[in-house]
């Protein structure tokens, strides 16, 4: 099973220290969620583990591998990142955008087979085959979210990095994201994903990490990390913990709190 870890990362940005000796370590085969409130350091991150950010301290390694030593093609290949803010800067339709998963892993000899069905799966479990010809341009917001998210599918990367991948998403494409995301877990990738909803942790993640003011305030499973006196003290909310009558675990928030 890979593993995937930083050490003592730190990041300062305009005299703020964003991320401060943050140490984690990430499993394949299971969804983390990144949680904490605004400003915690969590895309900065995902940013230092994508290789989009080089950290002021710190490193990053893939395999007991440091992740500088690992080749930018390799690299490509076995990291997907799905940032907060993806800008589309050329009108293609939707099957070509979603095709550039598959960029690092094509050989000399163009598209495969393989290519084409990692494609037209990322497109299923994303909902989004049935506009395949249409342009990016015309799409909405929420539709465009969910043809990047096949791109990164697409890929099926050993690492899949999502930046709040539930925005600009309707509950029920909210619903069909999460379970993107626990397939690819299934299917033995390591899922790191941001999110802001709570109960959206408590129903795919495996592990939670929580960051607050650049340090890491919790890690671990999250019926053991999300229990109401963390998130007072880490939200600021109160909040009581109520299970439905499948077993699932849900948070119900009773209002704002004076910090502690």
């Amino acid at each position: 099973m890979g593993e995937l870890t930083v050490a003592a990362l730190t990041v300062t940005l305009g005299g703020v220290r964003v991320l401060d000796d943050v140490a984690a370590r990430f499993g394949r085969g299971q969804v983390t969620a990144v949680l904490g409130p605004n400003g915690a350091g969590k895309s900065t991150l995902l940013a230092c583990l994508a290789g989009l950010r080089r950290p002021d301290r710190g490193e990053v390694r893939i395999d007991g591998t440091p992740r500088d030593a690992v080749s930018r093609r390799d690299l490509a290949r076995r990291i997907g990142l799905l940032p907060q803010v993806a800008d589309v800067h050329w009108d293609v339709d939707v099957a070509t955008l979603v095709a550039l998963g598959r960029y690092p892993h094509r050989g000399r000899w163009g598209e495969s087979t393989a290519d084409r069905a990692a494609v037209a799966a990322a497109m299923a479990a994303t909902d989004v085959a049935r506009f395949a010809d249409r342009p990016v341009s015309a799409l909405s917001g929420g539709e465009r979210a969910r043809v990047l998210l096949a791109r990164v599918l697409a890929g099926a990367p050993e690492w899949l990095l999502a930046d709040e991948p539930l925005a600009n998403l309707d509950p029920a494409h909210q619903h069909d994201a999460l379970d993107g995301l626990r397939a690819a877990a299934a299917a033995g990738a390591g899922v790191i994903v941001v999110l802001h909803d709570l109960n959206h942790a408590l129903r795919i993640a495996d592990q939670v990490l929580l960051l607050a003011g650049g340090r890491v305030s919790a890690d671990g499973p999250p019926d053991v990390v999300l229990t109401p006196a963390r998130i007072r003290d880490t939200y600021g909310i109160a909040c009581t913990i109520a299970t439905t009558d499948a077993g699932d675990r849900v948070l119900v928030s009773t209002g704002r709190v004076a910090p502690a």
